[in-house]
């Protein structure tokens, strides 16, 4: 009885599925980010735990105690994607300075995961989708916090998902009318979004987001949906 007790235990914990916290602002959130596309990627081999939030900023997630969910939450994976609210204009609650706070807080991040036994992963922000009167893709304000994360992933030796090259060069092929068509979400106003994601452009970041974490991690290869 007991040998079969040991072996049932066995058995439930192999079956266990991986658990991956995602963490960050809007563009990430369930309402207009990425993580719904994420988690869909998957089969239910591997769990997804959305804790990202609205206006965040890599200072006021942690000032609001959002953070400690995610070390608490047993994970295996921490995906995290801060810079959209940290740019200057966001307010003192939220801007951080790209060289300086934004860095520290981003290597705080890494460092407490670490210590909490879970796999971080650093993620750059998706592109704000603005042309110019060219049909140009600009550059914006999100750069100096993507080289930012960029240079914290090589100091920490962290894996990195470089999501806004990715959605840059995603954006440039599909151009200002097909960035609304296929990715964005309409505001309050009923005008196009730049920003956050409709439904399709959910399905697609996401999905790039997975294969670019499978990528990372090949060992759940098997679990994405396609491979099934």
């Amino acid at each position: 009885m007991l040998k079969a007790f040991l072996c049932m235990i066995a058995l439930t914990a192999l079956a266990a599925p991986i658990r991956v916290v995602l963490v960050g602002d809007s563009t990430v959130a369930e309402g207009g980010g990425w993580g719904p596309g994420f988690r869909a990627s998957f089969t239910s081999a591997v769990e997804t735990v959305n804790l990202a939030a609205n206006g965040r900023s890599s200072k006021r997630f942690r000032d609001e105690k959002r953070w400690e969910p995610a070390l608490t939450a047993k994970a295996d994976y921490i995906l995290i994607q801060f810079g959209h609210n940290d740019v200057p204009g966001k307010g003192p609650d939220r801007e951080t300075d790209a060289a300086t706070t934004f860095r520290a807080n981003m290597a705080r991040y890494v460092d407490e995961a670490r210590a909490a036994g879970a796999a971080p992963v650093l993620v750059t922000s998706i592109v704000r989708r603005n042309f110019d009167e060219s049909g140009k893709l600009k550059a914006d304000s999100l750069v100096p916090y993507v080289e930012a994360l960029r240079a914290v992933a090589a100091e920490r030796h962290v894996p990195l998902i470089d999501l806004y090259q990715l959605t840059w060069e995603q954006a440039a092929k599909l151009g200002e009318k097909g960035c609304e068509t296929e990715l964005g979400a309409i505001d309050d106003k009923g005008k196009p979004d730049h920003t956050h994601l409709g439904p399709k452009g959910q399905a697609a970041i996401g999905a790039i987001a997975a294969h670019e974490f499978v990528k990372l991690f090949p060992s759940l290869k098997s679990d994405l949906r396609e491979a099934q």
